[in-house]
């Protein structure tokens, strides 16, 4: 298809002499085709020049403008070395010509020009790094190199970056490039020759790109992003680059390197020096501070170019301005930069794909998102045309009314509309940007000479997370609005005590100062936090972190499923590249989603029935997603595991799927060697070492104290024969001893079971024995009269726990729960929760709906006590120590009006479940 075939508009002749200047020379063109040219030609000198230096070329050029450029870059590739530099001046004509034809006649979008452009900003930097490396080589300069090497340059690579980068190139740009190359390919005693021949040869690219000659020039080539440019060569070694990053990186660069891009040379050596930058760009956690960063940048700009004024169209600069196209990428970088540490998706370079990424992500409202996106188009539009108008290196709109006159021809518009267009554009992204950058300061008053816990406050400059000034200058501007809302909490010295709590243990404060400034909503979750448990608000402190999930997203949206919650963990898991890390990654997620679920809790968004789902949810897809890792990671040194493999079997309250904030997790690790009597590996193990050291390294994996904290306590007490056995049981054994030796105690604890994780042939196998082993007929009396002397031993060894404890006493959770796990053993129904364990004493008529409903009554209200007492202390509830927060939490999580009515409903209804439990046991008593 011709170029004429896709045009779309059209540009009209600012001045018509040169118009039919430039069509004397192309006497080929004809109708749309000619238009064109005269519109170009006729309003932009440059065009006019290019017309007449490349008239022949074109001609065939705009018949197939889709294969022009490929065979222009194929015959390019194919020329001589000794005449590129002639030749991609030549081709820089060529391909800025049918650019921009293309551009004006709407043939190509905004996003296909400038891929275009940077297209052959790639090539002409890889002809030139060829040319420029091949003469070390030929004269025996870069050691150990032949004449093959050049089309990865012997080791040297071209780092794109900013716009070059993005795939985003203007007509008139700079190439910013990073020059490195991979010492590993070099004998030691060699580097220093090896990195004199980079740099000369880094030297004679950018001359062979940037010189002017009188067949113009390729690129403006800018070396100056490097690590500190004043005091490095302009190629360094990768090692060198990565640990300047590492130890003495700045935010600037951090954003520089958004953008980055491995673009010529030895692509693979860059590729992966730009991932071993990865922790460095994209912080794990959220990173607010970025903002500030990113606006003192901006007003360094500002302050450097002149554009602190309002906007004035006469000389405005379209791309460092107000309302300009830097405005844009700078909001569209600092929102990548903040949460694309976590979020893997957020990572691309293009501002326009960064835009809706981010809108898709929530991270700005889509209407916003398409108004800055429809913005940067435009106002990249007008920037290339003001370029095209004479070559030159500018951003600016023109100030000459006969200059505009040529940009408004360009862009087939009248003059005064385009004005109005353009402030209106300008004035919108302004408007927008700046809101994010300088929001409006904290609104809260002062405190007027207010004494409000003066005596606390007074020493907050003394903590760690104030120790800096930058810290004490973004605290100053929130503590007005803090104390505030700690004022109108219902205990506001209490809530101080508590805030200060989690202040002092905060060990640093930039950072998530920057997060409440930039989100003040999380002042009111802080002050909800502390106001219902200082015990939570110093876990808090000392994993700020997990605030991060609260703005990522769907925080408080509906709890995901379990398999939802598994491939999370799972997708976290396979970002990292060692054990080590994945470990770390599982604490991480772990506790963001702890703290989700408590927080959703707290703020009444789940009931305390679901929220024990949920932590038990979290606890499965832990076990589920970590337990592969924990067996590749023992197998590297013992060989795959013997036979079949081994499954998790989850017990308790992990089995039954109901934990709280704090539980432990029950479990058995049972294995099926198959007959394999060890491991194959370079440390072989005999096949019953191997899984107790295998279930070791599970345990160890979940309880060991990282630098990010532990996941759980693990409790393998309910293994067969308890701590005298081994901490792995074989299928064989476990068959056996649940078929001869286990107690009935053993069998009522199986009705909660459940595989959580492992080899799924070996969960199927173990599933086989519990139900061989639930589905045995029992007599109901027999079973009873088991369960009557348990409790009776328990109430011998613990009596009763105190009047709040939910668990342990006379018609508490242990004794309720014990006798729901009779009904279901007797039911032979297989693994079942309390409630339909209740539910199968009803189907038995071993007990009667009127007692089913005490004994739920009972359960329900002491497991509330539990799931909110366990999420705000590590103890028990107590009133006369809790805070008022506290007991608030407790008294709508039970349903309540108080702690006495609390107290006496407890009171009532464990007595009455007491009374069920007599009942039921002495009726069903055998006879004698």
């Amino acid at each position: 298809m011709t170029l004429a075939d896709q045009m779309t508009r059209c540009p009209r002749p600012f001045d018509p002499d040169s118009a039919e200047d430039a069509l004397a020379r192309v006497g080929w063109a004809q109708g749309p085709a000619r238009d064109l040219i005269a519109g170009a030609a006729g309003s932009s000198p440059h065009l006019h020049r290019l017309v007449e230096r490349e008239a022949d070329w074109l001609e065939g050029a705009m018949d197939d403008p889709d294969g022009a450029l490929p065979a222009l870059f194929d015959d390019l590739r194919a020329g001589a070395p000794d005449a590129r530099a002639d030749a991609l001046r030549q081709g820089k004509r060529r391909v800025a010509l049918l650019i921009a034809l293309a551009d004006l006649g709407g043939a190509w979008p905004l996003e296909r020009v400038t891929q275009a452009l940077t297209d052959f900003a790639d090539l002409a930097v890889q002809l030139a790094m060829e040319a420029s490396v091949g003469a070390e080589i030929r004269r025996g300069k870069l050691p150990g190199t032949h004449g093959d090497e050049l089309a990865d340059a012997g080791g040297m690579v071209a780092v794109a970056m900013g716009k070059m980068g993005a795939g985003e190139l203007n007509y008139s740009s700079d190439i910013d490039l990073v020059c490195l190359f991979d010492e590993t390919r070099f004998d030691p005693d060699d580097f220093h020759e090896a990195r004199a021949s980079f740099v000369r040869a880094t030297r004679r690219m950018a001359q062979m790109l940037n010189d002017l000659t009188a067949e113009g020039y390729v690129f403006r080539t800018d070396l100056r992003l490097r690590p500190d440019p004043a005091v490095t060569p302009v190629c360094m070694a990768i090692e060198a680059a990565a640990r300047y990053y590492e130890s003495l990186g700045r935010t600037w660069e951090r954003a520089a390197y958004v953008k980055a891009r491995s673009a010529a040379g030895d692509v693979a050596a860059g590729e992966r020096f730009l991932s071993d930058l990865t922790p460095f760009v994209w912080r794990r956690h959220l990173d607010f501070a970025a903002i500030r960063d990113a606006h003192d940048m901006r007003l360094r700009i500002r302050d450097h170019k002149g554009h602190r004024g309002r906007i004035t169209l006469d000389g405005h600069d379209m791309k460092l301005g107000r309302g300009g196209i830097r405005e844009i990428e700078f909001l569209t970088q600092t929102h990548q930069i903040i949460a694309g540490g976590r979020d893997p998706d957020l990572r691309v370079r293009g501002t326009v794909e960064g835009l809706a990424v981010l809108a898709r992500k929530g991270w700005l409202p889509v209407a916003t998102a398409d108004r800055l996106a429809d913005s940067y188009r435009a106002h990249r539009e007008v920037e290339h045309r003001v370029q095209m108008i004479r070559d030159a290196q500018t951003h600016c709109l023109p100030t000459a009314p006969d200059e505009f006159g040529r940009l408004a021809s360009l862009m087939d518009r009248d003059a005064d509309e385009l004005r109005t267009e353009l402030r209106a554009r300008l004035e919108e992204v302004h408007e927008l940007t700046e809101g994010f950058f300088a929001p409006d300061p904290c609104s809260a008053p002062a405190d007027d000479g207010d004494t409000f816990g003066e005596d606390i406050v007074g020493r907050w400059p003394t903590y760690p997370a104030l120790r800096s000034g930058r810290a004490v200058q973004i605290f100053d501007r929130l503590r007005p609005e803090i104390l505030s809302r700690l004022r109108r909490s219902a205990k506001p010295e209490e809530a101080l005590a508590a805030f200060d709590g989690f202040l002092a243990g905060l060990p640093a404060g930039v950072q998530v100062f920057s997060l409440f400034e930039a989100n003040t909503q999380l002042i009111d979750l802080l002050v909800d936090i502390v106001a219902v448990s200082p015990d939570l608000a110093r876990y808090l402190s000392r994993n700020a972190h997990v605030l991060d999930a609260v703005i990522a997203g769907d925080f408080f949206a509906d709890w995901p499923d379990a398999e939802g919650l598994r491939a999370d963990l799972e997708r976290k898991l396979a970002r990292e590249d060692d054990y080590e890390a994945r470990l770390d990654a599982a604490r991480r997620w772990g506790k963001e989603w702890h703290f989700r679920a408590g927080v959703h809790l707290l703020r009444g968004l789940s009931t305390p029935e679901q929220a024990g789902g949920h932590y038990a949810a979290i606890a499965h897809a832990a076990l589920g997603a970590l337990w592969p890792h924990v067996v590749d990671e023992f197998s590297r040194k013992h060989g795959a595991p013997p036979g079949r493999g081994a499954a998790v079997l989850g017990m308790g309250s992990l089995g039954e799927g109901r934990l709280h904030a704090r539980s432990d997790l029950d479990m058995i690790v049972v294995y099926d060697a198959a007959g394999e009597e060890a491991s194959d590996g370079r440390k072989p193990l005999a096949a019953r070492t191997y899984y107790a050291r295998l279930t070791q390294a599970l345990v160890t994996a979940m309880t060991a104290q990282t630098a990010e904290g532990k996941l759980y306590e693990i409790d393998l007490r309910l293994r067969p024969s308890g701590n005298q056995g081994p901490v792995a049981t074989s299928l064989t054994a476990f068959r056996d001893y649940q078929a001869g030796e286990a107690w009935t105690w053993e069998h009522l604890a199986l009705t909660r079971a459940r595989c959580i994780a492992g080899a799924p042939a070996v969960a199927e196998a173990v599933d086989a024995v519990l139900a061989e082993t639930l589905g045995r007929s029992r007599e109901a009396g027999a079973v009873l009269a088991e369960v009557a002397t348990m409790r009776a031993r328990i109430a011998s060894a613990k009596g009763g726990a105190g009047p709040w404890d939910p668990k342990v006493g006379r018609g508490r959770m242990q004794e309720i729960e014990l006798l729901a796990q009779a009904f279901a053993l007797v039911s032979r129904a297989g693994p079942q929760s309390w409630r339909a364990g209740l539910e199968a004493g009803v189907a038995q008529a071993l007990l009667g709906d009127e007692e089913r409903e005490a004994l739920a009554a009972a359960e329900e209200r002491l497991w509330a006590l539990q799931a909110g007492a366990r999420l705000v202390s590590d103890g028990a509830f107590d009133p006369e120590t809790s805070g008022a927060g506290a007991q608030a939490l407790i008294l709508r999580l039970t349903g309540t009006d108080g702690v006495g009515a609390l107290r006496d409903a407890i009171d009532a209804e464990t007595e009455a479940a007491a009374e069920v439990i007599d009942a039921v046991l002495s009726r069903h008593a055998p006879a004698g």
